[in-house]
């Protein structure tokens, strides 16, 4: 597990803290369950997160991250995934724009077939604060490649809003994942029963370096085989350096 030793050397991109954030910012998480697109990709099972942030230019930073998978099902057993990417974002008056590009790989995933399990993608963000809400409207898209047997286009909107005299923040999420299937086998990575939705809404605390979270998500994928799709609640707890 050679890759643990650089758990903390990468880190998952935080756009908004990257723009502004004058040097590297480093966080360490730990959470029940590792969701994505409403998809579980730890199996269900606890993970720990280290991300790190280095803006290079105004509004421009290279990021990470990397997240402990324990074995996933879903990527070849692979003991965890490292986000590697890089995030450009403008800011102008109350809107944010950002692109972004990241690519994911899985260490520890299974070599028997010489497949290639990582893949990249590419996205853009728009996204109007006013007071303490915004909204944010997302496209990403991953290219075809074999490692997820075709395409995956991910549309999203989501709002949030800081609860007022309070460190609590609510959010909420919409998403629909898409895209032409050249291997079924392979495509089953990111859409196990094809195109579908995904949501959620979460309750986030902040104070000072800290904070805390718990997230509800789920999907409408209900084909009976498939595991680690359906509604879930997850905590998660981080501390900022």
């Amino acid at each position: 597990m050679a890759w643990l030793g650089g758990l903390l050397l990468a880190g998952h991109a935080v756009p908004a803290a990257a723009q502004y954030a004058s040097g590297p910012t480093v966080t360490i998480e730990a959470a029940s369950d590792e969701r994505r697109r409403g998809l579980g990709w730890s199996d269900g099972d606890p993970v720990l997160r280290g991300t790190l942030s280095v803006p290079v230019a105004q509004g421009f930073s290279l990021d990470g991250a990397a997240t402990t998978l324990w074995g996933s099902d879903r990527h070849g057993g692979a003991d965890a995934v490292l986000d590697l990417g890089a995030t450009y974002m403008k800011q102008l008056g109350g809107f944010r724009l950002s692109a972004e590009g990241r690519y994911h790989l899985f260490p520890g995933a299974s070599r028997a077939d010489d497949r290639d399990w990582g893949y990249g993608e590419v996205g853009a963000i728009a996204g109007f604060s006013l007071g303490p809400a915004s909204i944010d409207l997302g496209a990403r898209y991953a290219p075809r490649q074999s490692a997820i047997g075709g395409d995956n286009l991910y549309l999203s909107g989501g709002a949030a809003m800081g609860i007022p005299g309070t460190p609590f923040t609510m959010s909420g999420h919409v998403g629909r994942s898409s895209g032409d299937v050249r291997n079924p086998v392979s495509a089953a990575r990111l859409r196990p029963d094809g195109a579908y939705w995904d949501h959620g809404v979460a309750l986030d605390w902040y104070q000072g370096r800290w904070s805390a979270g718990l997230r509800y998500a789920d999907t409408d994928i209900d084909a009976p085989d498939t595991r680690h799709a359906g509604a879930t609640l997850i905590g998660r707890v981080d501390f900022t350096l």
